[in-house]
């Protein structure tokens, strides 16, 4: 098992490899269809409010009933995954298979991708504080700032490899 705490650098990426068993703390963001197409285009605005150099993003929406995550081939989920790694973003936690052309991008910046079991009352039993930080008029989907101990996972996508 290996321990990372956010923010992640770059050589922390390049010592993982498919198959590693990982754990998270520290600082992780949360987005699925509904803010991860909007925070890509803060991005091109450059107005993004929150520092993604080293980030985790999951895959998830976040409610009283917790996080689990959510599937990361949906479009609006992976047609962010290339423009938030160039942007910074190191490790993405889903689930689900991944396209040709987003593992080139994950590659090219030096990111992973990360699943994690989708049971719910695990993950969120790793939540120490969550709050709102992007599109609460989202809801749910909105995007939430978490400070997480031990979130698990293995790594899926390293360098155009995959499981």
């Amino acid at each position: 098992m290996k321990d990372l705490t956010t923010p992640i650098s770059d050589d922390e990426i390049a010592a993982l490899k498919v198959g590693d068993q990982i754990t998270i703390s520290g600082t992780i963001y949360t987005g699925r269809d509904a803010a991860l197409p909007q925070l890509v285009e803060l991005i091109k605005k450059d107005k993004v409010p929150i520092d993604l150099e080293g980030a985790v993003i999951m895959h998830t929406a976040f409610s009283d009933a917790g996080i689990a995550p959510t599937t990361s081939s949906k479009v609006e989920i992976e047609s962010s995954i290339g423009p938030l790694s160039k942007a910074g973003v190191k490790i993405h936690i889903g689930k689900g298979r991944l396209s040709d052309a987003t593992v080139d991008a994950l590659a090219q910046n030096n990111s992973i991708f990360v699943i994690t079991p989708p049971v719910a009352a695990l993950l969120t039993s790793k939540v120490c504080e969550k709050k709102c930080v992007l599109f609460k008029n989202e809801g749910m989907e909105a995007m939430y700032e978490l400070k997480v101990k031990g979130i698990p996972g293995i790594v899926a996508v390293q360098d155009k490899k995959r499981i």
